[in-house]
């Protein structure tokens, strides 16, 4: 069995070389690379309608794209109940192989546009808003003058949305964090390269000097903190079910307390504006502490930290490109933690 890009060209080009090759196709089953990609789809989002939307197809399209998958594989790889589709255990495992298929062709495709074998190319990193003000942008400006044929196209994704896109192949690579609920974010299909320990801190307005001017933005405090000391502080927190609005609740828990949230605020700077203006405190990721805002950050009596990784998929080798910008990546990392 065969895997092509384009099943109709390639006949056609066989039977014009060899007028028994139709006899052979026959034979020899081929498998279509972008019904692979529409299987792959399938499993990681679950209905013909969200994989048609992600391909830009109607259901009809995709419904007619498996069907063929079928007939050429000779295998059953869905269960059909209504207007509901599940893939069977062979859909399943032909879903797994065709997510390395598919990368190993993307490699091929992409050493054969750059034969030197030099970081070339567009590299799609998916991070986290923090990550991407801290880690990416500095290393797309970095890469610009290292590797000036790599380029970096980035998307701002929650590390709960990052996982799955990856998987799905929307992204080439991903920096993601820890998540509370214990969610897995390596499995067989995705490796994790550990970038930074994110130390969870307490930031409150800046100090003041005598004639009510700001300190320095930013400033951090070598004391600890017990937030048990803050039962009746006003908090800011991002909108419930997050991330932060999570670990707040937890954290404060721990410290025998219920936080009373007086702002829900769907972006760190907006928290960051809010707990500068003093109307607020709030626990957020070091890495998340824009400079830029007249903050006191201190460490916790209890040290909380989240690991920041980035992620890959498991299969094919990653091309030169991403290679470049993972081996980019952990260089930044090891010079944040040098700095600290």
């Amino acid at each position: 069995m065969r895997v092509q890009r384009d099943f109709s060209y390639s006949l056609c080009i066989q039977t014009a070389q060899r007028p028994w090759a139709l006899a052979d196709q026959q034979e020899e089953p081929v498998l279509n690379a972008a019904r692979l990609q529409v299987l792959a789809r399938l499993e990681s989002l679950g209905t013909v309608r969200a994989v048609g939307a992600s391909l830009h197809l109607s259901p009809s399209a995709v419904s007619a794209q498996l069907v063929a998958l079928e007939a050429e594989t000779g295998a059953r790889l869905l269960e059909r109940t209504g207007r509901r589709v599940r893939l069977t255990p062979a859909g399943r495992a032909l879903a797994r192989h065709a997510r390395v298929i598919l990368d190993q062709m993307a490699l091929a495709e992409a050493e054969l546009a750059h034969p030197d074998g030099q970081p070339a190319g567009v590299v799609r990193v998916a991070a986290f808003s923090s990550a991407v003000r801290e880690l990416i942008i500095p290393l797309a400006l970095r890469l610009a003058t290292e590797h000036p044929r790599v380029e970096v196209d980035v998307v701002e994704l929650d590390p709960r949305e990052s996982g799955p896109a990856l998987r799905r192949a929307d992204v080439d690579l991903a920096v993601t964090a820890d998540l509370l609920d214990g969610a897995p974010l390596a499995g067989p299909d995705v490796a994790t390269v550990p970038l930074i320990e994110d130390p969870v801190v307490l930031v409150t307005p800046a100090a003041r000097s005598r004639d009510g001017v700001a300190d320095a933005p930013s400033r951090a405090s070598s004391a600890r903190v017990d937030l048990a000391g803050l039962a009746d502080a006003r908090w800011s927190a991002d909108l419930p079910g997050t991330y932060l609005s999570t670990l707040l609740d937890s954290t404060c828990r721990e410290a025998g307390f219920e936080p009373r949230v007086v702002a829900r605020l769907p972006s760190y700077e907006l928290l960051l504006a809010h707990v500068e203006a003093g109307l607020s405190v709030a626990l957020l990721p070091g890495l998340a502490v824009d400079r830029r805002y007249a903050v006191d950050v201190c460490a916790l009596d209890t040290p909380r930290t989240r690991q920041v990784y980035a992620a890959v998929r498991r299969g094919a080798p990653p091309t030169a490109a991403t290679a470049a910008v993972l081996s980019g990546l952990r260089r930044l990392a090891r010079g944040r933690d040098a700095g600290q």
